[in-house]
């Protein structure tokens, strides 16, 4: 029996009709050692239901054994799908794994699929919008992710004009409903409040996000709600955020624990940052855990490492990633986006070494 026509052209894009110049498996390859044809060995791959299990299992077997990967060009070819996710990520993201957690937590999903990832970068000083345009235009992928978004995120308002699957880490207030994935970063302030004021602290500061992002204010606004509710009044950290470097965040910290009213408590929104937070206070001749009380959220797991004093509540990124991945990939297989929307609750405030 003939192959269909538009099996053999996708098998031939890319030079999958036979083992390529370094002797890559094929479909060929598969239908030769199994005995079946490229046509049942295509069908068995994609678990098309008019094959049978036994005939599934072995030839899936097969392709496992030989490390077979489908012709990316044959697979489009086919049907009009890149099997691809991009990941578009500032390439100054956080200090302390933000980076590779996040890539390690898609990967881990994806691995369970056909999918693959790339990652698409860009720079703080170019247009977020244009990696986004990018992948959407050029049709490179079948679904983004993105992070640090804002409130009205002109990427997401973008995507979802044109109809194209994606999914956020972090919230926006566009009416339109989209897949995201987000930490409750509200409640992460309220609790270091709350864990603060047990240490006998007063007067407390927080170290924010940049304002122009999401995040910014649920932290905030939890910071500042359960001040109002305990009846403490803010010590202002004005002119840096966590996104600073970490000189400029320490030569500033130097200078708010040099004043009279200095803080005593101070609530941080990043691990990298908190680094500095510590150099700064032990510039003005402070200590952690005696003078200030330090308690910050960290998506790596390094803070242990340098001061015990400190106290932290853990964001788990790779679980994050995890759930944009499979948010993202059920959002292409047509599920609605309101159902494909978490929020991660932070766990308790721990001291070091608990």
């Amino acid at each position: 029996m003939d192959e269909p026509a538009d099996l053999r052209r996708a098998e031939t894009a890319g030079g999958d009709a036979g083992a390529g110049s370094g002797g890559r498996p094929t479909l060929k390859t598969i239908a030769f050692m199994t005995g079946l044809g490229v046509t049942t060995v295509s069908r068995a791959l994609k678990d098309a239901p008019e094959i049978g299990e036994e005939t599934r299992r072995r030839v899936q077997l097969v392709a496992r054994q030989v490390g077979y990967r489908p012709n990316r060009a044959g697979v489009r070819l086919r049907t009009g799908k890149t099997n691809v996710i991009s990941l578009v990520l500032n390439t100054e993201e956080q200090i302390g794994g933000f980076v590779s957690d996040m890539i390690y937590g898609i990967s881990e999903h994806l691995a369970q699929t056909p999918y693959h990832l790339i990652v698409t970068p860009y720079s703080r000083t170019n247009d977020p919008l244009e990696p986004v345009r990018y992948v959407v235009e050029t049709g490179s992928a079948d679904g983004i992710i993105i992070s640090r978004t804002e409130p009205d995120d002109k990427r997401v308002r973008y995507m979802l004009e044109r109809g194209f699957p994606f999914a956020t880490h972090g919230r926006t207030e566009i009416a339109a409903p989209h897949a995201f994935f987000d930490f409750d970063n509200y409640a992460f302030a309220r609790d270091a409040v709350r864990k603060l004021a047990s240490l006998g602290r007063r007067r407390l500061a927080l170290l924010a996000p940049p304002s122009a992002l999401s995040y910014h204010d649920h932290m905030r606004n939890g910071f500042l709600d359960t001040m109002a509710e305990l009846g403490f009044a803010e010590v202002p950290f004005n002119g840096v955020n966590v996104d600073h470097s970490i000189e400029q965040i320490r030569a500033r910290t130097l200078e708010i624990m040099q004043r009279p009213n200095r803080p005593d408590g101070i609530v941080s929104g990043a691990g990298g940052a908190t680094f500095a937070l510590v150099a700064g206070l032990e510039d003005a001749g402070l200590k952690v855990g005696s003078d200030v009380d330090i308690v910050s959220k960290q998506s790596a797991r390094l803070l242990h490492l340098f001061r015990p004093q400190l106290h932290v509540v853990n964001e788990d990124v790779r679980h994050a990633g995890r759930e944009l991945a499979r948010s993202l990939i059920a959002l292409i297989g047509g599920a609605p986006a309101d159902t494909l929307q978490g929020l991660s609750q932070p766990g308790p405030v721990l001291a070091i070494g608990e």
